[in-house]
C-alpha cells in the first residue's frame, strides 16, 4: 500500500515537470504591497548554451487593484562581458471592456509577456551569468511625472523556454 502512494507522487510530479520539458529558468519574484518605480526586480540566469535558439518572457501576476490596461516596462538584459541591451515594452493588461488578460480563475491573472525570441531567435551567445533587469515605467495619461507606486501588480516572473521550431 505505501510503495503505490509512493508510485502515485512520482507519476504526477513525473507528469508536472514533463508537461513543461522546454523551460530552461522560470523564477518569480514578490511585490510586496505596491511595486516601487524605483524598485528593480533582479533575476540572475546562466543558460545552458551559447548556440541554442531560445524565447524569453516576462512573467507578471495582477489582481484587480491594477488600475490600467496596459503596462510599461523596462527590461534590461546585461551580458557577461559587460554589454547591455535596454528596451522600454509595452503590453496590453485588459482588453477594451476592462477585463483583465492572462491565465487564471481567481482575482489573480497570470501573464506571460513576449521579451524576447519572437520575432527571430535569442541566443545566449556568451558563456557565463546574465543580469535581466525588470523595472515598471507606467505614467498616467497626460502626465509627466511617473506613477511612483504601481498598486496590483504582485508577483514579477521571467522565463526562458527552448524554441522548439528552430
Amino acid at each position: 500500500m505505501l510503495k503505490s502512494k509512493y508510485r502515485i507522487v512520482f507519476l504526477m510530479a513525473l507528469i508536472a515537470v514533463s508537461c513543461d520539458s522546454n523551460r530552461v529558468f522560470d523564477q518569480y519574484k514578490s511585490i510586496p504591497d505596491q511595486w516601487h518605480k524605483d524598485s528593480i526586480v533582479t533575476f540572475k540566469v546562466s543558460p545552458p548554451d551559447t548556440i541554442s535558439n531560445y524565447n524569453l518572457f516576462v512573467n507578471l501576476r495582477n489582481t484587480s487593484d491594477y488600475k490600467y490596461s496596459n503596462l510599461f516596462l523596462v527590461v534590461e538584459l546585461n551580458y557577461p562581458n559587460g554589454k547591455t541591451l535596454k528596451d522600454t515594452l509595452e503590453y496590453r493588461m485588459a482588453a477594451p471592456d476592462g477585463t483583465f488578460l492572462g491565465s487564471g480563475f481567481t482575482d489573480i491573472k497570470e501573464n506571460k509577456l513576449w521579451y524576447k525570441g519572437y520575432e527571430e531567435p535569442f541566443v545566449f551567445n556568451e558563456a557565463g551569468e546574465y543580469l535581466i533587469k525588470v523595472q515598471h515605467a507606467m505614467r498616467k495619461n497626460g502626465e509627466v511625472k511617473g506613477v511612483l507606486s504601481l498598486e496590483g501588480i504582485t508577483d514579477v516572473g521571467f522565463r526562458i523556454e527552448r524554441d522548439i521550431n528552430n
